[in-house]
């Protein structure tokens, strides 16, 4: 009898943990649509070599390209600053895959494999030269670009990037960290939307600090988008590999022969300016650092200022 017992609560429990898992699923799949309602794809679709890219093209003249961070999407730019800019220049903003409306195509690609498709994307559009500036992630992939590619660009603008292997990952992060590597969708469609949402403004909190976060940053500055399972298990997959090529390419730094730009915070709760920031632009032949007052999200927090920076670093290549 004590047996039947046993095996009547496993069965109950195990149906107990499927039927609540089937629930989450359900609640997190709601989330996604909501955030697709909230925050609708604005732009066009290309398909590249290993992803089919979202994005956004916008005024006339010369051009630039934007690359966003990590578990953001190109509303990150289009916020502010791609307003401050497109009187002068043309301005392309894109979604990395697996951010945004953008998706891979096959194995999620590392900030190397991501450079390599932003190359392509250059391609196909048959642009001439742009200016490619990257913020924080964005602004590892534009290196990787500015390494392997750099006949397609005429220089690096760097805001807050990463360039440097993360010795500790930011506080903000580490729920992603700690997602298992073999079912990064299947955990973030059960677990991890859910406990995004639960943890959303704290992360928010850290991501801008000290700076508050602006109230409209969920639609316009494409915030809800971040907490889809697809967006979720994107991000996690970039953070597992970031350092891995991030350490791959800092023994390249000094070959780089663009001209490189690069922009942070001072009180950036990120990513150490000292260390992304002043070290990185020390071993890059001729690059400049510039710091301002602020935190991470500069591009949404000090717009103006990212502008004049992206237009010095345009007229220094």
């Amino acid at each position: 009898m004590a047996m039947k017992r046993t095996g009547k609560r496993l069965i109950g429990g195990a149906l107990l943990a499927a039927v609540s898992g089937i629930g989450l699923s359900l609640y997190s799949s709601r989330v996604a649509r909501l955030a697709e309602d909230l925050v609708p794809a604005e732009g066009r679709f290309l398909d590249v070599a290993g992803a089919r890219l979202h994005y956004i093209d916008v005024g006339s003249g010369p051009t630039i390209v934007m690359v966003h961070g990590l578990a953001g999407q190109l509303r990150n730019f289009s916020y502010a600053l791609v307003d401050l800019l497109k009187d002068d220049y043309r301005v392309i903003v894109v979604d990395r895959p697996g951010s945004g409306y953008s998706t891979a195509t096959g194995a999620m690609p590392g900030i190397i494999g991501q450079g390599a498709i932003i190359a392509d994307f250059i391609q196909k559009l048959g642009l001439d030269r742009p200016l490619l500036v990257g913020h924080s992630l964005g602004g590892a992939l534009s290196l990787a670009v500015g390494l392997d590619h750099p006949h397609l660009v005429r220089a690096l603008a760097l805001i807050a990037p990463l360039t440097q292997p993360l010795e500790q990952v930011p506080e903000s992060f580490r729920g992603l960290a700690r997602i298992p590597s073999g079912a990064r969708l299947a955990f973030a469609q059960v677990l991890g939307t859910p406990l995004s949402r639960l943890t959303a403004k704290k992360t928010l909190e850290g991501v801008f600090a000290p700076e508050a976060v602006p109230e409209d940053f969920i639609t316009r500055g494409g915030g809800a988008l971040s907490a889809r399972p697809i967006a979720i298990a994107a991000a996690a997959a970039d953070l597992a590999g970031a350092n891995d090529d991030v350490t791959a390419m800092v023994g390249r730094y000094a070959e780089i022969g663009l001209p490189v730009r690069i922009l942070f915070g001072r009180q950036d709760a990120i990513l150490d300016p000292a260390w992304n920031g002043h070290r990185t632009a020390a071993v890059i032949p001729g690059a400049k650092i510039d710091t301002i007052e602020g935190g991470h999200m500069i591009p949404i927090t000090a717009p103006e200022a990212c502008a004049r920076f992206v237009r010095a670093a345009f007229a220094a290549g």
